[in-house]
């Protein structure tokens, strides 16, 4: 897994941007199905992302973390993800972990919180890919993720991984203080957008962002900018109230 940290470290909170490169062709996976292989360290870098973070959070160090299509299908990319980069953050001394991931780093970004509960303090899903067709029209004929009867983890192997995924939605459905750490942007013209509706019952409504556009970075680094004015609106919102 390759890396980069934009700032020097400061004690306040570490924010991981993440995305995969497809290297290698999937096994089990065809390329068509993993959107967003494009995507490198070097366009995550060009995207302004980082910018966007810091503009808001000045305080915030951000790293870039780029995942293979190899770690996906060997079930390895979640630990590695914790071994190299997150764990790693948390014994620096940062008070804040958050994970951000675009298209196939969405799913990523869900993945990890459902294998590490409870170690990212927030996360930021942009236009993610949520699965193959066929396990979205299931989900979407019984009429959504909190109908859906997904049965038991199967442990998120490799056949299992998808189906897995969509269990721990269900499960979010039902715990709305874990849902309320998840942001979800998305641009009115995405490719993936048809399956947004599926996700949306499992988050918070106002913590949903559609935006004008495709599946880009032109549209998700300004919702990022958004969302992190949203998170501090909202805190101060609730600090008011205590």
């Amino acid at each position: 897994m390759h890396q980069q940290c934009v700032i020097s470290p400061r004690i306040h909170a570490c924010f991981c941007v993440f995305d995969f490169a497809a290297l290698q062709r999937s096994a089990f996976i065809t390329p068509r199905e993993w959107p967003g292989r494009a995507d490198d360290l070097g366009r995550l870098r060009a995207s302004g992302i980082s910018d966007a973070i810091q503009g808001v959070w000045p305080d915030a160090d951000v790293v870039f973390a780029e995942v293979t299509v190899d770690y996906y299908k060997q079930g390895d990319a979640s630990r590695r993800l914790h071994d190299e980069v997150i764990a790693p953050a948390r014994a620096r001394g940062y008070r804040e972990v958050w994970l951000a991931g675009a298209s196939m780093g969405g799913m990523g970004t869900l993945l990890y919180d459902a294998q590490y509960p409870g170690e990212l303090d927030g996360m930021i899903l942009l236009a993610p890919y949520l699965g193959d067709y066929d396990l979205l029209l299931e989900i979407d004929q019984a009429g959504g993720v909190t109908r859906w009867d997904g049965g038991p983890s199967q442990g998120f192997t490799p056949r299992t991984w998808q189906r897995d995924l969509w269990r721990y939605l269900k499960a979010l459905s039902n715990d709305p203080d874990r849902s309320e750490r998840i942001w979800l942007a998305y641009g009115d013209d995405d490719r993936l957008r048809k399956a947004m509706p599926l996700l949306v019952p499992a988050l918070h409504q106002q913590q949903v962002f559609e935006r004008a556009g495709g599946h880009k970075w032109s549209v998700w680094t300004p919702a990022t900018r958004d969302i992190l004015q949203a998170i501090d609106k909202k805190a101060g919102t609730t600090a008011a109230t205590q």
